[in-house]
C-alpha cells in the first residue's frame, strides 16, 4: 500500500471514530436520562408537581401559597391518595383492581351498620370492615394466582358483585353525621383536624402520608418487596429464582383490601356520614393517579410515592382551576393530557432500555 493510500485510509478510520464517538455521546446522554426515570420514576411527577404549584401560584396570588390553600388539597386528595396506595401494589405485579372503590364503600358500610343495626361497639365494626375489605381482597388475589384467571376480568366481575352486596345489604340508607357523633365519634376519627402552623391538617392525611412511606419502605428495602417487582417484571422468571409467585399475588391483593378498607374507615370521616352511594369514582381516580405518577401499567417499575404526587397533581390543578374560575371541563382535559403524557414517557422510557 502506497504512503498516500495509507493516509487516505487512516485519515477515513479517524473521521468513523469521531463519527461513532459521537453516537456514543448522543446515545450516551439518552440513555442517562433513561436510566435516572428508570431508578428514580417518581421524578417527572415530582417536577411535574412543583412545576403545576409555581405556574398557579403565579396566576393565583399569595392566596394559592396560604397554609390554607395546600392543606385543603392535602384533605381533598386524601382519599384517593390512600386508595391510590392500593391500587399501586396491584399495578406493580402487572395487574389492575377494579374494585378498590366497592370494596372502599362495602367497607364503611359495614362499620356503619354493625355499630347502629347490630349494636356493636365502633372498635369491633371498625374491625370486621377491615376484615370485610381483607376477605375480599383474597378472593381478588386467589383467583388471580391460583385459578390463573386474568386481574381485568377477576376484579371487573368484583366490582359488580361488592356494588351489588353494598346496595343490597345498606337498602340504600344512609346513616347521618349527627348519629355518628352522638353515638359512634371513632368512625369519625380520620376527619379529626388539628392545626399546625397555621395549616389545618386531618387525621387522614396524616394517614395517608404515612402509609405511603411505610409502603415504599417495605418495596424498596424488604424482600418481599423485591419479590412484587420481580413478579410484576418476569412472572415466570421469578418463579425460576425461587420466589412464591402466589403467595406474593395473594399478599399484594389482600393488603390492597386492607387498605382500600382503611380507606373506607377514612371516607367516613371525609363525608361525615355512612353513604352506601359515595366514592363513586375512586376506580377511575386512584388508576389516575397511579399512571400520573409514573408507575408503569405493564408491572415491575414505579415508586408508590409517585402515587402521592400524581394524587398532588390531580389535586393542584383542580384547586387552582377553581380559584381561576375555569370551567370544571379544563380539570378533565388537562388531566386526561397529563394521562396520556405519562403513558408515553413510559412507553420512550421501556423503547430506549430495549
Amino acid at each position: 500500500m502506497s504512503d498516500t493510500s495509507k493516509d487516505d485510509y487512516e485519515s477515513a478510520a479517524d473521521r468513523s471514530v469521531r463519527v461513532a464517538e459521537f453516537t456514543d455521546d448522543r446515545r450516551g446522554f439518552i440513555h442517562k436520562v433513561q436510566h435516572a426515570l428508570h431508578v428514580t420514576p417518581s421524578l417527572v411527577p415530582l417536577v411535574v408537581l412543583i412545576l403545576s404549584i409555581v405556574v398557579f401560584g403565579l396566576l393565583i396570588g399569595s392566596r394559592f401559597f396560604s397554609p390554607f390553600a395546600l392543606t385543603l388539597i392535602l384533605q381533598q386528595v386524601q382519599i384517593v391518595g390512600i386508595v391510590a396506595a392500593a391500587q399501586s401494589l396491584v399495578i406493580l405485579t402487572a395487574g389492575i383492581d377494579l374494585s378498590v372503590g366497592a370494596i372502599m364503600v362495602l367497607s364503611s358500610v359495614v362499620m356503619g351498620q354493625f355499630t347502629f343495626r347490630y349494636g356493636l361497639p365502633p372498635s369491633i365494626a371498625v374491625m370486621c370492615g377491615l376484615a370485610v375489605g381483607t376477605f375480599i381482597g383474597f378472593v381478588n388475589g386467589w383467583l388471580v394466582a391460583k385459578v390463573k384467571l386474568p386481574p381485568f376480568i377477576v376484579t371487573l366481575g368484583m366490582w359488580q358483585i361488592v356494588l351489588a352486596a353494598n346496595f343490597l345489604y345498606s337498602a340504600n340508607e344512609t346513616i347521618r353525621s349527627q348519629d355518628i357523633e352522638a353515638e359512634a365519634p371513632l368512625l369519625q376519627v380520620f376527619g379529626t383536624t388539628f392545626d399546625i402552623a397555621g395549616a389545618r391538617l386531618t387525621v387522614g392525611v396524616v394517614f395517608m402520608i404515612v402509609l405511603m412511606l411505610v409502603l415504599a419502605y417495605a418495596l424498596s428495602r424488604t424482600a418481599w418487596g423485591r419479590h412484587v417487582y420481580a413478579v410484576g417484571d418476569d412472572k415466570e422468571a421469578a418463579e425460576l429464582s425461587g420466589v412464591q409467585t402466589d403467595r406474593v399475588l395473594i399478599s399484594v391483593y389482600m393488603l390492597s383490601g386492607l387498605i382500600c378498607a382503611f380507606a373506607g374507615w377514612a371516607l367516613i370521616g371525609r363525608i361525615g356520614a355512612v353513604s352506601p352511594t359515595s366514592g363513586q369514582l375512586a376506580n377511575i381516580e386512584s388508576i389516575t393517579a397511579v399512571v400520573i405518577g409514573g408507575i408503569s401499567l405493564f408491572g415491575g417499575r414505579g415508586s408508590i410515592l409517585g402515587s402521592l404526587f400524581g394524587a398532588l397533581i390531580v389535586g393542584v390543578f383542580t384547586l387552582g382551576l377553581r380559584l381561576l374560575g375555569a370551567d370544571a371541563q379544563w380539570t378533565y382535559l388537562l388531566i386526561g393530557l397529563l394521562i396520556i403524557g405519562a403513558v408515553a414517557v413510559d412507553q420512550w422510557i421501556r423503547k430506549v432500555s430495549v
